[in-house]
């Protein structure tokens, strides 16, 4: 899968270009692993299911392993960039419950500590909180320079600094 923009969210959105691939990842993370589970729990097409990972595979997503010969059936495991996206699946449930108009019908705990899980923002360097209002937008190594040029026009339009 490739894609000609270089700005990461969109990048990303190509990756994951729906709300099903979304909820499969999700349900990887919950440790539903195999087809039928999916199938299942996301109320998913059996059509639907099979063209999400197998675009999810083909973006090294997740990975297929075989845990059954005869007849062949495999389960579905978050590769390390599937891994990665833990974060992103975190901040989208607490956005949801916070925000969404019904109480929360998941919310996750660190095992350990039994405490909700939150997405703070904090920079690691200096411990603050970070928020829209404190980053600055740099182009970065594989930025394009027509991109930058129209994302500064649209920031100088709004009236961002």
């Amino acid at each position: 899968m490739h894609h000609s923009s270089s700005c990461p969210v969109d990048g990303l959105l190509h990756l994951l270009p729906d709300r099903w691939s979304f909820l499969i990842v999700r349900d990887l993370f919950y440790g539903i692993r195999r087809f039928d589970a999916l199938r299942t729990h996301l109320g998913i097409s059996r059509k639907t299911l099979t063209m999400r990972l197998k675009q999810l595979e083909q973006a090294h997503i997740l990975t297929r392993i075989p845990y059954q010969q005869r007849p062949l059936r495999h389960e579905y495991r978050l590769s390390g960039k599937g891994q990665a996206l833990f974060p992103v699946i975190i901040a989208m449930a607490n956005w949801g419950n916070r925000w969404l108009d019904h109480a929360p019908s998941l919310q996750l705990y660190h095992t350990p500590c039994r405490q909700p899980i939150e997405a703070p923002w904090i920079c690691h360097h200096c411990r603050q909180p970070i928020t829209p209002a404190r980053i600055t937008i740099k182009a970065g190594p594989g930025a394009e320079a027509e991109e930058i040029r129209a994302l500064q026009q649209a920031r100088h339009k709004s009236g961002a600094r």
